[in-house]
């Protein structure tokens, strides 16, 4: 991996490939949205889940340590921009985080699926 956006692209399809096989249904990639874009939409059961995918080349856990405050509350707006645009009760809305971190060698490390992440109270 070279660029920044082959990074990007290589912990997306890792994610698609953990979350389907944890029972979720890819919907979409990359979906534009006004004010974001969501990296893989999903169902799980009766929920539309908006997943961000982080992928660092760094120690374990870094990758789930860059989303600040700011960025969960533009991951959510993105969210309840998708769910107005197609009619989807906010109910049945849900943000999640996938984290993929690399090692040394360009191998994944460590991921975990982080559910339900909370909208910021100052959002």
């Amino acid at each position: 991996m070279t660029t920044r956006g082959d990074l990007g692209a290589f912990g997306e399809r890792v994610a698609a490939h953990r979350l389907e096989a944890a029972g979720m249904a890819i919907l979409a990639r990359n979906v534009r949205v006004p004010g974001g874009e969501i990296d893989l939409l999903c169902r799980d059961g009766a929920d539309t889940v908006c997943v961000e995918v982080r992928t660092r080349r760094s120690a374990p856990g870094t990758a789930a340590e860059s989303v600040s405050a700011t960025k969960r509350a533009r991951m959510w707006r993105a969210a309840f921009a998708y769910a107005d645009r197609e009619g989807i009760d906010p109910a049945n809305l849900r943000v999640d985080l996938m984290v993929i971190d690399l090692g040394p060698g360009g191998e994944v490390a460590h991921t975990a699926h982080l559910r339900a992440i909370e909208l910021p109270d100052d959002a």
